[in-house]
Protein backbone atom coordinates (compact mmCIF):
# COMPACT_ATOMS: atom_id res chain seq x y z
CA UNK A 1 0.00 0.00 0.00
CA UNK A 2 1.29 3.48 -0.80
CA UNK A 3 0.91 6.25 1.75
CA UNK A 4 -1.48 9.13 1.09
CA UNK A 5 -0.04 12.59 0.41
CA UNK A 6 -1.58 15.17 2.74
CA UNK A 7 -3.32 17.55 2.96
CA UNK A 8 -6.36 16.39 0.97
CA UNK A 9 -8.91 19.02 -0.03
CA UNK A 10 -12.34 18.96 -1.64
CA UNK A 11 -14.62 21.92 -2.29
CA UNK A 12 -17.99 22.40 -3.96
CA UNK A 13 -19.49 25.89 -3.78
CA UNK A 14 -19.35 26.84 -0.07
CA UNK A 15 -18.84 23.28 1.18
CA UNK A 16 -15.22 22.40 1.89
CA UNK A 17 -13.33 19.69 3.71
CA UNK A 18 -9.60 19.68 4.36
CA UNK A 19 -7.91 16.60 5.77
CA UNK A 20 -4.66 17.81 7.23
CA UNK A 21 -3.54 14.27 7.93
CA UNK A 22 -4.83 10.82 8.85
CA UNK A 23 -1.82 8.73 9.80
CA UNK A 24 -2.33 5.55 11.86
CA UNK A 25 -1.04 5.82 15.43
CA UNK A 26 0.19 9.39 14.82
CA UNK A 27 -2.56 11.91 14.13
CA UNK A 28 -5.75 12.78 12.31
CA UNK A 29 -7.14 16.27 11.80
CA UNK A 30 -10.04 17.45 9.64
CA UNK A 31 -11.66 20.83 9.02
CA UNK A 32 -15.13 21.20 7.51
CA UNK A 33 -16.35 24.58 6.26
CA UNK A 34 -20.01 24.96 5.31
CA UNK A 35 -20.99 28.51 4.54
CA UNK A 36 -19.92 30.48 7.61
CA UNK A 37 -19.66 27.38 9.82
CA UNK A 38 -16.34 25.83 10.82
CA UNK A 39 -16.36 22.31 12.30
CA UNK A 40 -13.41 20.20 13.40
CA UNK A 41 -13.48 16.42 13.13
CA UNK A 42 -11.08 14.14 15.04
CA UNK A 43 -8.68 16.78 16.40
CA UNK A 44 -5.52 14.75 16.76
CA UNK A 45 -2.06 15.99 17.65
CA UNK A 46 -1.07 19.06 15.63
CA UNK A 47 -4.61 20.25 14.94
CA UNK A 48 -3.94 23.69 16.40
CA UNK A 49 -0.89 24.18 14.19
CA UNK A 50 -2.83 23.05 11.11
CA UNK A 51 -5.86 25.22 11.85
CA UNK A 52 -3.59 28.22 12.39
CA UNK A 53 -2.25 27.80 8.85
CA UNK A 54 -5.77 27.58 7.40
CA UNK A 55 -7.86 30.00 9.51
CA UNK A 56 -7.43 33.36 11.18
CA UNK A 57 -7.48 33.44 15.01
CA UNK A 58 -10.96 34.95 14.79
CA UNK A 59 -12.17 32.05 12.63
CA UNK A 60 -10.67 29.49 15.00
CA UNK A 61 -12.52 31.10 17.89
CA UNK A 62 -15.79 30.80 15.96
CA UNK A 63 -15.47 27.02 15.65
CA UNK A 64 -18.75 25.79 17.06
CA UNK A 65 -18.52 22.00 16.97
CA UNK A 66 -16.00 19.22 17.45
CA UNK A 67 -16.98 15.77 16.16
CA UNK A 68 -15.15 12.76 17.58
CA UNK A 69 -15.34 9.34 15.91
CA UNK A 70 -13.61 7.47 18.77
CA UNK A 71 -11.19 8.03 21.60
CA UNK A 72 -7.88 6.69 20.30
CA UNK A 73 -4.96 9.08 20.81
CA UNK A 74 -4.41 9.72 17.11
CA UNK A 75 -7.94 11.14 16.89
CA UNK A 76 -8.21 13.13 20.14
CA UNK A 77 -4.59 14.05 20.95
CA UNK A 78 -5.11 17.73 20.10
CA UNK A 79 -8.33 18.35 22.05
CA UNK A 80 -6.62 19.76 25.15
CA UNK A 81 -4.43 22.21 23.22
CA UNK A 82 -7.39 23.42 21.13
CA UNK A 83 -9.55 23.99 24.21
CA UNK A 84 -6.69 25.80 25.94
CA UNK A 85 -6.01 28.02 22.92
CA UNK A 86 -9.66 29.03 22.86
CA UNK A 87 -9.42 29.94 26.54
CA UNK A 88 -6.23 31.98 26.14
CA UNK A 89 -7.66 33.78 23.10
CA UNK A 90 -10.85 34.58 25.02
CA UNK A 91 -13.41 32.67 22.97
CA UNK A 92 -16.95 33.89 23.70
CA UNK A 93 -19.24 31.61 21.69
CA UNK A 94 -20.19 28.12 22.94
CA UNK A 95 -18.40 24.96 21.85
CA UNK A 96 -20.17 21.61 21.41
CA UNK A 97 -18.21 18.36 21.54
CA UNK A 98 -20.03 15.40 19.98
CA UNK A 99 -18.70 11.93 20.77
CA UNK A 100 -19.86 8.29 20.94
CA UNK A 101 -21.45 7.09 24.16
CA UNK A 102 -18.86 5.43 26.34
CA UNK A 103 -15.89 7.35 24.94
CA UNK A 104 -14.14 7.80 28.28
CA UNK A 105 -11.23 9.67 26.69
CA UNK A 106 -13.36 12.72 25.88
CA UNK A 107 -15.11 12.58 29.23
CA UNK A 108 -11.75 12.45 30.99
CA UNK A 109 -10.14 15.23 28.95
CA UNK A 110 -13.15 17.47 29.52
CA UNK A 111 -13.28 16.67 33.22
CA UNK A 112 -9.60 17.46 33.71
CA UNK A 113 -9.87 20.65 31.65
CA UNK A 114 -12.81 21.87 33.71
CA UNK A 115 -10.97 21.03 36.93
CA UNK A 116 -7.99 23.16 35.91
CA UNK A 117 -9.74 26.06 34.18
CA UNK A 118 -13.35 26.19 35.37
CA UNK A 119 -12.76 29.50 37.13
CA UNK A 120 -11.22 31.24 34.15
CA UNK A 121 -13.18 30.11 31.09
CA UNK A 122 -14.69 32.70 28.77
CA UNK A 123 -16.79 30.16 26.86
CA UNK A 124 -19.06 27.23 27.64
CA UNK A 125 -18.38 23.64 26.59
CA UNK A 126 -21.30 21.29 26.06
CA UNK A 127 -20.73 17.55 25.76
CA UNK A 128 -23.12 15.67 23.48
CA UNK A 129 -22.82 11.94 24.08
CA UNK A 130 -24.26 10.20 21.02
CA UNK A 131 -26.17 6.99 21.59
CA UNK A 132 -27.81 5.73 18.40
CA UNK A 133 -28.56 7.39 15.09
CA UNK A 134 -30.18 10.65 16.20
CA UNK A 135 -29.75 13.41 13.60
CA UNK A 136 -28.12 16.70 14.55
CA UNK A 137 -28.35 20.13 12.97
CA UNK A 138 -26.04 23.12 13.41
CA UNK A 139 -25.33 26.20 11.29
CA UNK A 140 -27.53 24.91 8.41
CA UNK A 141 -25.60 21.64 8.36
CA UNK A 142 -27.36 18.31 8.95
CA UNK A 143 -25.22 15.73 10.70
CA UNK A 144 -26.08 12.04 10.79
CA UNK A 145 -23.92 9.90 13.09
CA UNK A 146 -23.86 6.14 12.52
CA UNK A 147 -22.20 3.24 14.35
CA UNK A 148 -19.16 1.53 12.90
CA UNK A 149 -17.02 -1.48 13.86
CA UNK A 150 -13.64 -0.68 15.39
CA UNK A 151 -11.81 -2.89 17.85
CA UNK A 152 -8.59 -2.59 19.82
CA UNK A 153 -6.18 -5.07 21.38
CA UNK A 154 -6.05 -5.51 25.11
CA UNK A 155 -2.74 -5.74 26.97
CA UNK A 156 -2.33 -9.44 26.25
CA UNK A 157 -1.94 -8.59 22.56
CA UNK A 158 -4.46 -11.26 21.59
CA UNK A 159 -7.87 -10.34 23.00
CA UNK A 160 -9.76 -7.48 21.34
CA UNK A 161 -12.73 -5.35 22.32
CA UNK A 162 -15.09 -3.04 20.48
CA UNK A 163 -14.47 0.63 21.20
CA UNK A 164 -17.27 3.22 21.03
CA UNK A 165 -16.97 4.40 17.43
CA UNK A 166 -18.99 6.46 14.95
CA UNK A 167 -18.95 7.67 11.40
CA UNK A 168 -20.65 10.91 10.35
CA UNK A 169 -22.55 12.21 7.35
CA UNK A 170 -22.42 15.98 6.88
CA UNK A 171 -25.06 17.44 4.54
CA UNK A 172 -25.11 21.04 3.33
CA UNK A 173 -26.63 22.76 0.31
CA UNK A 174 -27.90 19.43 -1.12
CA UNK A 175 -24.43 17.87 -0.90
CA UNK A 176 -23.19 15.13 1.40
CA UNK A 177 -19.79 14.21 2.82
CA UNK A 178 -19.48 10.79 4.47
CA UNK A 179 -16.62 10.20 6.89
CA UNK A 180 -16.33 6.68 8.25
CA UNK A 181 -13.60 7.24 10.82
CA UNK A 182 -11.70 4.10 11.79
CA UNK A 183 -13.74 1.04 11.00
CA UNK A 184 -13.75 -2.45 9.62
CA UNK A 185 -16.01 -3.20 6.67
CA UNK A 186 -19.58 -2.77 7.88
CA UNK A 187 -23.07 -2.41 6.42
CA UNK A 188 -23.67 0.97 8.07
CA UNK A 189 -20.73 2.53 6.27
CA UNK A 190 -21.71 0.89 2.99
CA UNK A 191 -25.19 2.39 3.28
CA UNK A 192 -24.12 5.89 4.27
CA UNK A 193 -21.29 6.22 1.74
CA UNK A 194 -23.43 5.24 -1.24
CA UNK A 195 -24.13 8.22 -3.52
CA UNK A 196 -22.32 10.65 -1.21
CA UNK A 197 -20.70 13.56 -3.03
CA UNK A 198 -17.51 12.67 -1.18
CA UNK A 199 -16.72 9.57 0.89
CA UNK A 200 -13.67 9.47 3.15
CA UNK A 201 -12.78 5.85 3.74
CA UNK A 202 -9.99 4.42 5.84
CA UNK A 203 -7.75 1.68 4.46
CA UNK A 204 -5.70 0.80 7.52
CA UNK A 205 -5.05 -2.89 6.81
CA UNK A 206 -2.57 -4.38 4.43
CA UNK A 207 -4.38 -6.65 1.97
CA UNK A 208 -2.72 -9.73 3.43
CA UNK A 209 -3.42 -8.83 7.08
CA UNK A 210 -5.61 -11.18 9.08
CA UNK A 211 -9.13 -9.76 9.39
CA UNK A 212 -9.74 -8.58 12.96
CA UNK A 213 -12.57 -6.01 12.84
CA UNK A 214 -10.21 -3.05 13.23
CA UNK A 215 -9.62 -1.59 9.79
CA UNK A 216 -10.35 -2.17 6.11
CA UNK A 217 -8.06 -3.42 3.39
CA UNK A 218 -7.42 -1.27 0.34
CA UNK A 219 -9.74 -3.47 -1.71
CA UNK A 220 -12.55 -3.19 0.84
CA UNK A 221 -12.13 0.57 1.13
CA UNK A 222 -12.15 1.04 -2.63
CA UNK A 223 -15.28 -1.07 -3.01
CA UNK A 224 -17.13 1.33 -0.72
CA UNK A 225 -15.53 4.50 -2.04
CA UNK A 226 -16.49 3.68 -5.59
CA UNK A 227 -20.18 3.83 -4.66
CA UNK A 228 -19.78 7.56 -3.94
CA UNK A 229 -19.33 10.28 -6.56
CA UNK A 230 -15.80 10.92 -5.31
CA UNK A 231 -13.73 9.41 -2.53
CA UNK A 232 -10.51 9.73 -0.57
CA UNK A 233 -8.64 6.83 1.03
CA UNK A 234 -7.11 7.80 4.38
CA UNK A 235 -5.42 6.20 7.40
CA UNK A 236 -3.26 4.24 4.97
CA UNK A 237 -0.18 2.79 6.72
CA UNK A 238 3.04 4.71 6.15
Amino acid sequence: MKSTKYPLSWKKKEFLIKIFCSIPNIATGILIKAGKANFVVDPGDGILRDLNKELSPEEILKISNLFITHGHHDHVGGVWSLLTYMRVMNKKSPLNIHFPKGCVEIETIHGAFQKVYSGSLSYTITLNEIDGNRKLRSKNVNIKPFPVIHREYLQDGVTTRQVPALGYNFSFDNMKICYGGDTAYCDELVRHAKNADLAIIEAGHEDDDEHNDMHMTLAEAKSIGETAREYFLVHVPE
